[in-house]
């Protein structure tokens, strides 16, 4: 677990220098470069930060979750709270990707990148939906143990 917390925090951290600099910075400038689609600027930052916050967020219900299995408490309804969260952060980024993804399917004159979007909006219904399982499967898991206890 020590392993997965280390490349979290390194994760995290890359991510929070991706949306301070690199993705405010990288829009800035194609906007320079390309004077056409500069309207697209802050539409396109405030999407991609959305979506890294997304992903931060699902980081930290992660370690939250590592803590309860540390404790010995992910059988508890404090881990399905925080499962809870990670599903609507995987929706909430799933339902402005499916935006996107319907945007670009209109303007786009390259079927390359309604494919890409394609493929990005299948993955993360993926993820999505496996997380619900998994949420299932430890909704169960804690009403059991909460039974056998009550018998113990």
């Amino acid at each position: 677990m020590t392993a997965l917390r280390v490349f979290l925090v390194a994760l995290f951290g890359i991510l929070v220098m991706l949306e301070t600099f690199s993705i405010p910075g990288q829009y800035a400038h194609m906007a320079q470069q390309n004077p056409d689609e500069a309207h697209l600027r802050w539409p396109s930052t405030i999407v991609s930060i959305f979506w890294i916050v997304c992903v931060q967020v699902v980081i930290v219900a992660t370690w939250k979750l590592l803590t309860l299995v540390r404790k010995d408490l992910i059988f508890t309804e404090g881990a399905i709270k925080w499962v809870n969260v990670m599903v609507w952060a995987i929706a909430a980024a799933w339902a402005v990707l499916v935006g996107v993804f319907i945007w670009i399917g209109v303007n786009a004159d390259d079927p390359g990148v309604i494919v890409l979007f394609f493929l990005f909006t299948s993955a993360v219904s993926v993820v999505g939906l496996v997380l619900v399982v998994m949420r299932a499967l430890l909704k169960r898991a804690t009403e059991l143990r909460a039974d056998m206890e009550s018998v113990i």
